[in-house]
């Protein structure tokens, strides 16, 4: 039997890897790079052409714009973009190569934590969760593993941040620090440290509260220390007045979302986030009640005698409650920002596979032989299923090639960079925002939009019909004359 498990086993993690392979494949070498990831990538660029750590500016007036507080993807990310660029490696390669190697240090702390917690079956589980989780969807996606954007990297320093945390809690720190400047949005995972360290502090009362505070204080410094020094250089580049108005513009920019009042309601969000699985979204919600359950019958059943390795899960499993619950409850209840799962993705990345792994904990480590464990296992093997089951259809679903790929965007670019070249056209302006992003960043030329006066005169690519000269056609792009 036990031989018979060990070859089960290393079947299904060989059919994890390989699941993870083609979608990391596609996600680096398929698909289109999208605008967001252009935007991006704007940053790396132009630090490597002397104009410091900034973007093209295309939504903050389309004149390069340092410390652009509209590119949330942070120096974690891009800096090592800029590494890679230096080298000479292709630009594409270079932007994705990054983020998929963030999703590698993902994979590899989940798998870590989720042994930790519930053995190597529990580990396979939170492998999984997140190839079954898809984020592809909507007008602002994560395309793949590989996009260059910050949600999976602030996961990853999330997940690892936990692991070290409760011997090595300074580091951990550290990594959450360091995932704040891979994506601001991973600030919301400070309340699930906060709890996971309440629940390592000894003594009750005050006593409790005094240790908890000698605890926390050096992780908190080291937390902020990555923002800190991000915010002097900053200071030093921009000056006062300019840093003055950084900061304005990044209070404003945080305050928004960046976006307009999508109007969206909570019940909403939720529907959307159970839809993003690749599965039917009545399974998704089974799953995660499911899980849910599992891991809370745990830990109440071991909440007032628990051993010092049960108190460690015991404080994942809060960490990863109340984490998961930060990121949906801000996303559900903030009204103007869209239906895009992209906004709480670094708390699904992060949270939702530790909460699998601690239900599996609940049922082969918890729970004695009875009718209930035996309940236990019908529905830890349900999740199994559910998470297997969507893991397959989002492989299957990505082994589809798109209608535009990488390879057709490379070839209609080919023209747009010879006219450039040929007519020293440092600047194109995309019409409008989307699509036309891409091929002008790719191709060399910096980008800002056709509605900005700062692009008054300068040549408009878009995707439809020129309403001025045609100056070039690609069959898919025109760069027209700018009115």
């Amino acid at each position: 039997m036990t031989r018979t498990r060990t070859i089960l086993f290393w079947a299904v993690a060989a059919a994890l890897v390989v699941g993870h392979a083609i979608m990391a494949w596609h996600s680096l070498v398929v698909w289109r790079f999208w605008e967001d990831e252009a935007f991006n990538l704007t940053v790396p660029r132009n630090l490597l052409d002397g104009l410091g750590y900034s973007s093209d500016g295309a939504l903050s007036g389309s004149t390069i714009t340092p410390f652009d507080p509209r590119i949330s993807t942070g120096p974690v990310v891009l800096l090592p973009v800029a590494l890679l660029l230096a080298t000479g490696v292709d630009p594409v390669m270079a932007a994705r190569l990054v983020p998929l190697a963030y999703w590698v240090v993902l994979l590899a702390g989940l798998f870590v934590i989720a042994r930790r917690i519930g053995g190597r079956w529990a580990g396979l589980l939170a492998v999984a969760v997140p190839l079954a989780f898809t984020t592809s969807a909507g007008y602002s996606p994560i395309q793949g593993p590989a996009d260059l954007l910050g949600e999976i990297p602030a996961a990853a320093l999330l997940v690892w941040a936990l692991i070290l945390l409760p011997r090595r809690a300074w580091l951990a720190g550290l990594l959450v620090g360091l995932a704040i400047q891979a994506k601001l949005i991973a600030l919301l995972a400070l309340p699930a440290f906060a709890i996971a360290l309440w629940v390592f502090s000894d003594g009750t009362g005050w006593a409790r509260v005094r240790d908890l505070l000698r605890r926390c204080w050096l992780p908190l410094v080291l937390v902020a220390t990555p923002t800190l020094l991000f915010e002097v250089v900053a200071l030093f580049s921009l000056g006062f007045s300019g840093y003055a108005q950084h900061v304005r513009s990044l209070g404003g920019f945080l305050l928004s979302g960046g976006q307009g009042n999508a109007g969206s309601t909570v019940m909403q969000k939720l529907g959307t986030l159970a839809e993003s699985w690749s599965l039917p979204g009545v399974l998704a919600v089974v799953g995660a009640v499911i899980a849910v359950g599992l891991a809370a019958t745990g830990v109440a059943l071991r909440w007032r005698t628990a051993t010092q390795e049960e108190r460690i899960v015991i404080a994942y499993a809060l960490a990863a409650f109340v984490g998961a619950l930060a990121f949906i409850g801000w996303w559900a209840t903030a009204s103007r920002l869209p239906l895009w799962v992209r906004h709480p993705a670094p708390g699904v990345f992060a949270f939702f596979p530790i909460l699998a792994a601690v239900a599996v904990w609940a049922v082969v480590r918890i729970l004695r032989p009875s009718v209930v464990r035996t309940a236990g296992l019908v529905m830890a093997s349900a999740l199994a299923l559910v998470v297997g089951a969507g893991s397959v259809m989002h492989v299957i679903a990505v082994s589809t090639t798109p209608v535009f790929t990488l390879q057709a965007q490379r070839a209609e670019i080919a023209p747009i960079a010879a006219w450039l070249a040929e007519n020293d056209v440092e600047w194109l302006a995309a019409s409008p925002w989307g699509y036309a992003v891409s091929p002008i960043v790719l191709s060399g030329a910096h980008v800002g939009l056709d509605d900005a006066p700062a692009m008054d005169g300068v040549p408009r690519l878009t995707l439809k019909e020129c309403t001025t000269e045609v100056l070039l056609d690609t069959g898919t792009y025109r760069i027209c004359a700018a009115p």
